[in-house]
Parts: structure tokens; C-alpha cells; sequence
């Protein structure tokens, strides 16, 4: 009987371990859930500044070009004609 109740109090004190052992798995599996949302939040808005500061230097392209740098000259120009047939585009249809 004395051995008995040894396995059941060996066994009650190694549940009472590995309960406290999960309970300290699910916090540190929380904290890494937290840390993962503000790495994802993080990476996000570096991806939305990485589109804009894009589209700035695409900005700065075209500025400098039209101010005589050889440069992005063809881009410009590219870019202008795109413009001229899309103007070109409208005024067909607003004449139809």
C-alpha cells in the first residue's frame, strides 16, 4: 500500500512539473506570438515606405530630366509619350 501511495505522490509532483512547465511554454509561446505581430506590423510599413520612396525616386527622375540631365532622358520621354496618347485617347472619345 506504502508503495502505492509513493507512485501516486512520485507521480502528483511530476504532473505538478510538467504543469508548471506548460504553463511557462505558453507564456514564452505568447511572447513570441506578440513579437512575430510587431515584426510583421514593422516589415508592412517598411514595404509601404519602400513603394513610396520608389515612386519618389521615379518622381526625381523625370524632374531631372526635364531639367537637361541625359540621364533618364529616354524614361522621360517614354514617359511623356505615354501621357500624349492617353490625352490623345480622351479627346477621341470625348469627340465621339
Amino acid at each position: 500500500m506504502s508503495e502505492i501511495k509513493g507512485i501516486v505522490d512520485s507521480l502528483e509532483v511530476k504532473f505538478q512539473m510538467l504543469f508548471k512547465k506548460m504553463e511557462s511554454l505558453q507564456q514564452a509561446n505568447n511572447e513570441l506570438s506578440m513579437k512575430l505581430k510587431y515584426s510583421e506590423a514593422i516589415i508592412q510599413n517598411q514595404k509601404k515606405e519602400i513603394t513610396q520612396l520608389k515612386s519618389d525616386f521615379d518622381s526625381i527622375k523625370i524632374t531631372n530630366s526635364l531639367l537637361g540631365s541625359d540621364e533618364y532622358k529616354r524614361d522621360t520621354k517614354l514617359k511623356i509619350n505615354s501621357l500624349i496618347k492617353e490625352i490623345d485617347y480622351c479627346i477621341a472619345q470625348l469627340s465621339d
